[in-house]
């Protein structure tokens, strides 16, 4: 798979929805990661990200103007012991939850299908980071109607093993704009990583569609000793 200029894959799309990013920096030293949503809607684009003990939480900017909570407030980022959760849904804890009673990545995801926002059926995109002691691995999913047919939840995973340094693997919600919203097809999207988180930060948030865009968060976690650096951006301040 050939890999992609993130900020080109960015610029040329202007609703790939809510996605993930997960990888390793170029000097082999973070695993990083970054979560964004957009929204065309008043009530998806009322929204920030707040930090809510070591991960994130979604919530209104303008409480008086949120007119339906169900798929837009949730915590998209947790952490449990070693391992990062990030997703795009409700579902950051279920993975949490059942991944601390022993289950896998997997089996907490086919507790799960996708939104029932029809007729776009939002695909429910999730990765898992896990680092220990220098070693990294993540994996990324994606639960989606089967061509739009909601009577049939089609499931992947894609699971990443000693990742290669200054790659990650993109995953968004949908293709284009559209209506209804086309799901994201094929695997990840092998693209390019930067050292510098702030660099990383500003690219990634000046790429993304002006009109469109809501909320950004990236994370830069050492790989030796476990800490990590955070970052969100709001386009509501």
């Amino acid at each position: 798979m050939q890999k992609l200029s993130l900020e080109q894959e960015l610029k040329e799309n202007a609703y790939p929805g809510r996605g993930i990013v997960i990888g390793k920096s170029p000097d082999g030293k973070y695993a990083v990661t970054a979560y964004f949503i957009m929204g065309r809607s008043e009530n998806s684009r009322n929204r920030v990200f707040v930090e809510d003990g070591e991960g994130i939480r979604t919530q209104a900017f303008d409480p008086s103007k949120l007119s339906d909570p169900s798929l837009i407030i949730y915590a998209p980022v947790r952490v449990l012991g070693n391992k990062t959760i990030v997703t795009n849904g409700d579902q950051t804890d279920t993975i949490y939850e059942l991944m601390d009673k022993q289950q896998t990545f997997e089996q907490a995801l086919r507790t799960r299908e996708f939104e029932p926002d029809g007729p776009n059926y939002t695909p429910r995109i999730s990765g898992i980071m896990h680092v220990e002691n220098g070693n990294y691995n993540y994996a990324m999913s994606i639960l989606k109607s089967s061509d739009g047919n909601p009577d049939s939840c089609s499931r992947y995973t894609f699971a990443y093993s000693d990742p290669i340094a200054g790659e990650g693997h993109f995953i968004h919600t949908y293709m284009c704009d559209g209506d209804p919203l086309p799901s994201f097809e094929g695997e990840p999207k092998r693209v390019a990583l930067l050292d510098d988180m702030d660099a990383f930060t500003d690219m990634f948030w000046s790429s993304l569609n002006e009109d469109n865009k809501v909320s950004l968060f990236v994370r830069y976690i050492d790989l030796e000793s476990g800490e990590y650096r955070s970052k969100i951006v709001n386009k509501n301040q």
